[in-house]
């Protein structure tokens, strides 16, 4: 393990690309877990990916990081090449920083970017949120490298 990500880059990049959609888990106000189908938009920030997720500000998952601001995306796809981070999250205030990512999620060719437009009138809606999440810890793996005995790989900063 090293704390630089570039050993990971080219899989993490390869495998959530084609993968588009994550599985993200956060717990409950009575600490059970609740998974749900999201599509994140990521950048690197520096040396480290950064995770973006445009979300209703009054959604469940936003009660949800309330209480805990930690979640867990999953990447998976057929050939079981899968992608596991496990994130802090923050809501992003800045109107500027809220308008870039408006601007790249929109400017990001399909399917993984996509029109914020959909979903909210602009920048301004009050129920536009956006979530920023930190990765302390992702982890590459295969079933066919693990078939094989090989441990998956980990990146932690």
């Amino acid at each position: 393990m090293t704390s630089s990500f570039e050993p990971y880059r080219k899989n993490f990049e390869d495998r959530i690309t084609s993968i588009v959609c994550a599985s993200v888990v956060t717990l409950d106000t009575k600490g059970r877990t609740r998974t749900r189908m999201l599509h994140p938009l990521r950048e690197l920030d520096g040396d480290a990916p950064v995770g973006w997720i445009a979300t209703g500000r009054q959604s469940l998952k936003a009660k949800h990081l309330e209480g805990n601001p930690y979640l867990s995306l999953t990447y998976w796809d057929p050939r079981h090449e899968q992608v596991m981070a496990d994130c802090k999250t923050e809501w992003v205030e800045d109107k500027a920083e809220k308008q870039r990512l408006w601007d790249l999620f929109k400017s990001t060719p399909e399917p993984y970017g996509y029109d914020l437009g959909a979903f909210w009138k602009d920048v301004d809606d009050p129920t536009y949120g956006l979530l920023k999440c930190e990765p302390w810890r992702i982890e590459l793996w295969t079933v066919a490298e693990m078939s094989t005995g090989q441990p998956p790989q980990v990146w932690q900063p």
